[in-house]
């Protein structure tokens, strides 16, 4: 019987980061990746969390180590990759077992993957991952769309690893199938939104009013001080 309370699939950048995250926070984690030739360096430089990391190469094997009802994590590029690992997972699953897409997938394929699970046993849940490889490392903010099962099963180890604001959680249960990874697609447009804004304020302070970057970096700590305080604002006054 599996001893493992989640699967992570995976071991790039980011599913490596929430690998450890996990495995930090007291969780028996399984890990696999398709370049099986990944997992051996990715466990020596896990250290001692190592001892809380199961190490699988084949499928199979990383499936079985898994407690029931199992939760995979999948951290692979979006599109045909994932359908391509849900079609291999499919078949080695349970009623009841889960797998979530935790990478940057249009929340139209997250609604069609859903609706597909419909009737199977099974659960999918699309979870937008936001904060990078640092925040995924030491804590990220989450958004998850799938059903009131999974996010019961989820919820306990996602608060754990997640980023905190004011000593709350920064994840949530969004709604169902393709919610999740529609209020991140909302997210990254706002955030990608606020970097051209901050540019733009960088530009007209360095070209229009001749500022040196080091005084144009005070003011961004100056900023983040008050109001307009973010993580943005935080680390442009820092590369300032």
């Amino acid at each position: 019987m599996g001893e493992a309370d989640i699967g992570v699939y995976g071991l790039g950048t980011m599913g490596s980061a929430l690998a450890l995250n996990l495995a930090e926070k007291g969780f028996r984690v399984a890990v696999s990746n398709r370049e099986a030739d990944w997992i051996a360096p990715f466990i020596a430089e896990a250290g001692p969390l190592a001892e809380n990391i199961v190490p699988a190469e084949a499928l199979a094997d990383f499936v079985a180590a898994l407690k029931r009802p199992r939760v995979i994590l999948c951290m692979i590029p979006s599109g045909a990759p994932m359908d391509g690992m849900i079609g291999a997972f499919r078949p080695l699953l349970d009623e009841g077992d889960t797998i979530i897409d935790g990478g940057n997938a249009d929340f139209h394929d997250t609604r069609r993957r859903s609706a597909e699970f419909e009737g199977s046993g099974l659960h999918f849940v699309g979870m937008g991952v936001s904060g990078g490889e640092q925040g995924a490392r030491r804590g990220p903010s989450m958004m998850v769309g799938g059903s009131a099962q999974s996010w019961h099963r989820l919820r306990p180890m996602a608060e754990a690893i997640a980023a905190r604001f004011r000593d709350d959680p920064c994840v949530a249960h969004l709604g169902p199938d393709g919610a999740g990874h529609f209020v991140k697609t909302i997210h990254n447009g706002i955030e990608y939104a606020d970097m051209q804004m901050i540019a733009e304020v960088y530009g007209l302070l360095r070209d229009g009013a001749g500022w040196e970057a080091g005084r144009i970096g005070a003011l961004f700590a100056e900023w983040n001080e008050g109001p307009l305080q973010s993580f943005l604002v935080e680390i442009t006054a820092r590369v300032l």
